[in-house]
């Protein structure tokens, strides 16, 4: 594969259209079918991929209807790397899947768009790093935030000073969650592939719950919201704090209160991150609460978006826009709403940002590499090795480890992958 990877890459004029595998057909992944349908002088969907047959299906249909042309469909997305007339792969795939298909894709010389978060678990996302660089793949992770011209605008107004010094941002995730109830295992569905689904997660019994959007809340295969909606306002939050790397250390406490049901993860969450002169806050409320900051994107129970504190006032931030306030009184003196300067764009923007990374060459040109990428997952990951642990914990960025803390430090990885679904040391 590693000899692939050189051999891959097509020499591509600026009016090529970039061959496009979507890897992923569920929820997430119609939305990635819908995006490149309205982008479709840039780039075509040559190739699906999904261990459900029935949603193979329903994305060929889609995609046939609007272009009159039928893609390939795999249920193996290591098939879809062994293709040649594919350049690249668009990966909305369940968050313990991100690194590994990553890397078997940089291994064989695609270049790579993975929803976030980034990476499953710490390790995972230095493997993911080590990878793009060794074969100079494109791997822009869907923080599409990162393409909004409207958060830039406001990311840079805070590093000009436009609230003084900041010593505080607030990423908030109140994201209305319902109980999820419990389900009996049960036999396997026609057409799907269970163990190809589950891929480095433990073989467990299928169970209805632990598939479609509610793997996210079981620990062997998603990371709770902290690690779902989390990466988008951590990002954002970091990004407009203007610190680098990962804190020195971190606090989070929560639970999962109000229901009785088999979710694993917390749907209520509290994280601290210490930057030494500043700090992060991110705040995770699945159940009914109140909107904050004048942050509520569609009601008073989806407050999504992040709050930033300086020594002359602060900034609140959601995808609808920012608004800046001054002074003891909070004066309102900005109010810049989505639309106003090319608003938030959705996903086009993100989408169109990785299609030119993979003409340029220039990882540089991602306004979402991996590396940026894979920051906001371990901030998350941190807080969750906090959260169940029960403990704070000191952090060490440039080791990635918890000194001295075995119990910690093991937390970093998976105890074992399922062969052969291994995420190697070696890339």
């Amino acid at each position: 594969m590693a000899l692939t990877a050189a051999q891959a890459t097509r020499v591509m004029g600026a009016n090529d259209k970039i061959q496009v595998a979507i890897i992923g057909l569920g929820g997430r992944g119609t939305a990635h079918v819908s995006t490149y349908m309205t982008i479709t002088n840039d780039a075509t969907v040559t190739a699906l991929c999904d261990v459900n047959q029935a949603a193979l299906e329903r994305a060929q249909a889609t995609v046939q209807k609007a272009t009159q042309h039928t893609p390939k469909g795999y249920a193996d997305l290591r098939e879809v790397f062994a293709d040649k007339n594919v350049d690249a792969v668009s990966m909305p795939l369940p968050n313990h899947w991100h690194a590994l298909a990553t890397i078997w894709a940089c291994q064989a010389g695609k270049d790579v768009y993975v929803e976030k978060p980034a990476c499953y678990n710490i390790f995972e996302g230095t493997k993911m790093i080590e990878a793009a660089r060794k074969y100079q793949r494109m791997v822009q992770i869907g923080s599409q935030g990162r393409s909004s011209p409207n958060r830039q605008r406001a990311v840079q107004l805070l590093h000009e000073g436009v609230i003084g010094k900041l010593y505080m941002a607030r990423g908030l995730c109140f994201n209305r969650r319902k109980s999820i109830g419990h389900m009996e295992d049960a036999p396997v569905p026609p057409g799907l592939d269970w163990d190809k689904f589950l891929g480095p997660a433990p073989m467990r019994p299928y169970n209805e719950l632990r598939f479609k959007y509610n793997w996210h809340w079981f620990w062997d295969t998603g990371n709770g919201d902290i690690g779902n909606q989390g990466p988008h306002q951590l990002d954002i939050a970091h990004w407009g704090l203007g610190k680098p790397g990962l804190p020195k250390a971190v606090y989070s406490h929560g639970g999962k209160y109000a229901y009785k049901d088999d979710q694993e993860t917390a749907n209520t969450q509290l994280a601290i991150y210490d930057f030494g002169d500043a700090e992060m806050v991110f705040e995770v409320r699945g159940v009914l609460t109140g909107s904050e900051g004048g942050i509520s994107n569609s009601n008073a129970s989806h407050t999504v978006g992040d709050l930033f504190y300086g020594s002359e006032g602060w900034m609140a931030m959601s995808q609808s826009g920012f608004q800046v306030y001054k002074g003891d009184q909070g004066e309102k003196v900005m109010d810049e709403a989505t639309g106003g300067r090319g608003g938030d764009g959705g996903n086009a923007p993100h989408f169109l940002n990785f299609l030119k990374a993979v003409r340029s060459r220039n990882y540089k040109d991602l306004n979402a590499d991996v590396e940026i990428g894979v920051l906001a997952a371990d901030l998350a990951h941190l807080a969750n090795i906090s959260y169940r642990l029960g403990r704070k914990l000191a952090f060490d960025p440039k080791t990635l480890t918890f000194p001295g803390d075995a119990e910690a430090n093991r937390m970093l990885t998976r105890p074992q992958y399922r062969a052969p679904y291994i995420v190697p040391e070696k890339v």
